[in-house]
């Protein structure tokens, strides 16, 4: 073979096999991932802001608030500076001003408890703090907080005057409550660890209307109360069923804001309607269902106070009766009788003792 016709393959041979290479090498960078850059940490301030809207009495928690970028011109003095801030320490706070979602916490908007005015602040509009005693075993261990929402359970026992055993009753009379105070810490104390400590409480404040917060005074004259602390879920059951009994009425229009805040409210307002009750005989077969019925005259033990009070009110019926009829024996309440005069007459009556003045006319 010539020799050029050699070196001519040869060179060929060495240009397909640079063009190989250097099309594989394109194909594998076309297939590299792409480095991005690293997002850089904003420079520059960051102020607290409320992550959701915060209403006037919002107890803050640690998901209430974040640190977001904020231009350097339009910080205030009363804004809360990450690096100069104690965050922690607003953990318990009470919303004293409406604050949006995404506005800047102030310290004015804000107030601590031990405070003047801090309880006020806790309440919501219209609502009223009563304060109820517990104990370990009717304040669920200790295991209720400020912020948690409760049903409060009156046990009492019932007479009737009848024999037997009382009857036994057991009956949440107002459901959804907030607690705003356990003895008188508004915070939730927590250990090293971060964690809450249970701590058991001789008495739990909590939020209520005017007419609850009357209700629940007579209930503490009555018998013991308990608390029966709450699902978080539970909110929803209970604007399922304020939806259900025609308690809301949404305005007319689709303005999904309002109707979220008219939802809202319902869902946490406390409610003593509708309420539960259990009896002894719902726990055991040898309690009561119904309370004790009252003993006839007949059947009470002769000579006692109430079958001369029995007595006494058969005599007085049947003297009325006798009146009516008119004329005759006037039966007194004591056994004894009184001549009823004839003509007109004045009943006079002290104690179990019946006397007839006549009336003389001019």
């Amino acid at each position: 073979m010539d020799a050029r016709k050699i070196i001519l393959l040869v060179g060929a041979l060495l240009v397909a096999g640079m063009t190989a290479l250097l099309a594989r090498s394109m194909f594998a960078d076309a297939g590299a991932p792409v480095a991005v850059a690293s997002e850089a940490e904003p420079q520059g301030p960051m102020v607290l802001v409320a992550t959701r809207a915060l209403p006037v009495g919002t107890i803050i928690d640690a998901d209430s608030f974040r640190y977001q970028p904020w231009p350097e011109e339009l910080i205030e003095g009363s804004y809360f500076l990450r690096g100069e801030s104690d965050i922690d320490s607003l953990i318990g706070t009470v919303v004293r001003n409406e604050v949006t979602a995404g506005q800047p916490i102030t310290q004015g908007a804000l107030v601590r408890p031990g405070d003047r005015g801090f309880l006020a602040a806790a309440l919501g509009p219209g609502m009223r703090a009563v304060t109820v005693p517990v104990s370990a075993q009717s304040g669920v261990a200790g295991f209720v907080f400020p912020g948690d929402r409760i049903d409060l359970v009156l046990t009492q026992e019932v007479s009737g005057g009848g024999e037997g055993p009382p009857l036994h009753a057991s009956e949440t009379i107002v459901r959804n409550l907030r607690v705003l105070a356990t003895d008188q810490r508004t915070t939730n104390e927590t250990n090293e660890e971060g964690e809450r400590r249970v701590i058991v409480s001789n008495t739990v404040t909590v939020e209520a209307t005017p007419r609850i917060a009357e209700k629940i005074a007579v209930a503490q004259t009555i018998g013991q109360l308990s608390l029966s602390l709450r699902s978080i879920a539970d909110n929803t059951a209970e604007l399922e069923r304020a939806i259900a009994a025609g308690d809301i009425e949404l305005p007319d229009g689709t303005d999904p804001a309002a109707e979220r805040r008219i939802m809202t409210e319902i869902a946490q307002r406390p409610v003593d309607t509708d309420t539960t009750y259990v009896t002894g005989g719902d726990v055991s077969r040898f309690q009561r269902r119904t309370v004790p019925s009252q003993n006839t005259a007949s059947q009470q033990a002769p000579g006692s106070a109430a079958a001369d009070m029995a007595a006494a009110m058969i005599a007085a019926a049947t003297a009325g009766q006798q009146g009516q009829n008119g004329g005759g024996q006037q039966a007194q309440p004591g056994g004894e009788s009184a001549q009823r005069p004839d003509g007109p007459s004045v009943r006079i009556a002290r104690g179990n003792n019946v006397t007839y003045t006549p009336v003389r006319g001019n």
